[in-house]
Parts: structure tokens; C-alpha cells; sequence
């Protein structure tokens, strides 16, 4: 899905300053200076921080955050390439055609849709077809290429009600680029759910529970992910109930870390005890150093997606809905799919 009007990739310029609270409280400042590492586990601190970008449509069924911005389709993010957000929103019963997006290309890489609230249709040029419900993730692999089409589905249309996905697209190594299309519906009863448990303060570690992460891809704490990956990646969908909460999320040390505030607002606490505040439809780029990440809740209910993976450390070729190696192969795949090469 959400592929671009233009033939080549726009790169949304960053149009928003970083907004940073004005004020803060004498407890809120002791509190955090307080939440120094215990561990023996070295955390990460924060390379950069994304303000929430501007919305754009992509078709007439998905307003979206272009949540990378201009770091989409860079080294930095790898093997992650592009992150499209479309935050709640209603839409009244509709009887006409569903809204979305008609027919198109992809080759080279995969494509990771999360419906939250409302539905996804998704039809392919390889025979899928399938509805994706609160909960579910759809992992297809293009490969050497793929056709299809994803609109709201027809219940979700004649119903209407509050829509809320996103779209990810995950590079495939060079070795992998050309392999056969491939489909994983992924429903929601099938990811497994892991407590979260507050983080070690002051060498005390709470057992409360505080919050969960569905574990889409990669591991927590042991409990593995439904998705079959062809790198390795870490995907999670993570809760902290209640403001104020500080956990600890061991990640890979060797791998890009990008943590996405869908909801509420939170601090990435460094090793010194430094916070950073990231909020809503925000972005923490992690330096790759240490090996756990320390949040700090700000506000109740807080989400979050936290992905990454080892990096491929190989070229990137992209324009449109192509994501290659180099430019020979990108105008390659132009030619195979105007010559009907696609979806088989």
C-alpha cells in the first residue's frame, strides 16, 4: 500500500520544530535524576528525535503521517524504509466505492500493515485476499513482485466509525530481493502477549505489572513473534498504563533501534539519567550503544511501536512502489511490470 502520487520517492521536509514542555516540576526533574542505570546492561540514549510530520492522503482512504520523514529509505533506519501512521479518525458510513487505494506494483521488499481500530481489505496478484480486523498484522513479502489493492473493507464502509493503521516497509537482503511473493496474515489472537514489568530503580526490581507488549516479530524476554523475517527484525506493540511509569526493554546492541509514540508522551532516559521527551506521532532514533532502552511513562495509557533490526549494509535504490539495490535493477523492474512480469 500507500504508494506515492509521484514516480519518485518525496521526501517530506520536516516542517514542524521540536516542542519541548515549557515547564516541569521540581519532582518530575529529582524524579528522573534519580533514575540513573542499576543494571550491569548498558542503556541506549537518544540519537534524534522526530517531531510528529505533517498529514498527506495517500488514495481517498488513508491520512497518514509520513513518520520517518526524511530519514525514510536511508541506512540509518535499516533494514526499516518507510513508516506511513494514519491516527483515529471518523468516517461516516459510506455507500458508495470503499475508500483506499486501487491496484499497484511492489518489488524488493515487504510490507507490514497493523490495522488499530476499523478494517483493511487487502486483494493481491498471487490470489490473497483477506480482511484485516483491530489487532491483526499483514506481512506480505513482494519479492520479485507483487500486485494489489487495499481499501477499507466493505462491513467497515457500509458501518463507518473511528479508522486507525499504519503501514511499515522492511528491506529484503540482496540475496533475497527476487524471492517468490509471500503473504502472512497474522490475527490478533495469534501475537503473543507479554507483561510489563516496572523497571530496576535504585538496585529494586518492581514485579507490578505495568503495561504489556505484543510481540509482532523478533523476541521478548524470551516469548518469540508469529512473523518469519528474512533478516533479523524486532517489532513490538507496547502499553505503560499509567503516567509516570518507568520501564526497561532489553534490545539487540548491534541493532537500529526506533521507538514511535502512537499515543500519549514518554522520556528515553540515557545511562546518566538524562530524559528526552518524545510525544505523540514522535520518534526516538536510539544510538547503537547499550543494550536496554529505559521509558518513563508522562502520560496514562501510553502506546508505543518500538522496531529495529541488524542493518543490511547494503545499497538502496528506491523509487515508487521499487526498492532495489541499484538503479539498473529499479528501471529492470519498471520494464517487467509494464511487460506483465508481476504476481507470478
Amino acid at each position: 500500500m500507500l504508494v506515492r502520487a509521484s514516480s519518485t520517492i518525496i521526501i517530506y521536509s520536516l516542517l514542524l520544530p521540536i516542542v519541548q514542555a515549557l515547564s516541569t516540576t521540581a519532582d518530575t526533574t529529582s524524579s528522573n535524576k534519580n533514575i540513573m542505570s542499576t543494571s550491569s546492561v548498558a542503556l541506549r540514549s537518544v540519537k534524534q528525535i522526530l517531531p510528529a510530520a505533517p498529514r498527506h492522503w495517500v488514495g481517498d482512504g488513508f491520512h497518514v503521517h509520513p513518520v520517518f520523514s526524511n530519514k525514510a529509505f536511508t541506512e540509518e533506519l535499516s533494514p526499516f524504509l518507510m513508516f506511513d501512521y494514519a491516527a483515529p479518525q471518523q468516517f461516516k458510513p459510506n455507500k458508495g466505492s470503499p475508500r483506499g487505494v486501487g491496484q499497484h506494483p511492489h518489488r524488493g521488499f515487504e510490507t507490514v500493515t497493523i490495522a488499530f481500530k476499523g478494517e483493511v481489505e487487502h486483494a493481491d496478484s498471487v490470489g490473497n485476499r483477506d480482511v484485516i480486523k483491530p489487532g491483526d498484522v499483514q506481512w506480505m513479502t513482494a519479492g520479485r513482485g507483487i500486485i494489489h489493492q487495499e481499501f477499507h473493507s466493505n462491513e467497515f464502509s457500509k458501518k463507518g466509525g473511528e479508522f486507525e493503521m499504519c503501514q511499515l516497509w522492511i528491506n529484503l537482503p540482496k540475496k533475497n530481493k527476487m524471492t517468490k511473493p509471500h503473504y502472512q496474515p497474522i490475527v490478533d489472537k495469534k501475537i503473543p502477549v507479554v507483561d510489563l514489568k516496572g523497571a530496576s530503580v535504585d538496585g529494586e526490581c518492581s514485579e507490578e505489572t505495568v503495561g504489556e507488549v505484543r510481540v509482532i516479530a523478533g523476541s521478548f524476554l524470551g516469548t518469540k513473534g508469529p512473523a518469519t523475517t528474512f533478516s533479523p527484525v524486532e517489532l513490538w506493540d507496547a502499553t505503560i498504563q499509567k503516567k509516570g511509569t518507568v520501564v526497561d526493554l532489553p534490545f539487540p546492541d548491534d541493532f537500529n533501534c526506533i521507538i514511535f509514540v502512537r499515543r500519549g508522551e514518554i522520556d528515553v532516559i540515557s545511562e546518566s539519567g538524562d530524559p528526552k521527551r518524545v510525544g505523540a506521532q514522535g520518534v526516538a532514533l536510539m544510538k547503537r550503544e547499550g543494550g536496554s532502552i529505559r521509558i518513563q511513562s508522562a502520560q496514562k495509557n501510553t502506546s508505543l511501536l518500538i522496531m529495529g533490526g541488524l542493518p543490511l549494509n547494503e545499497p538502496i535504490a528506491a523509487r515508487g512502489p521499487f526498492v532495489m539495490n541499484t538503479w539498473d535493477e529499479i528501471n529492470k523492474a519498471n520494464k517487467d511490470y509494464m511487460m506483465g512480469k508481476f504476481g507470478k
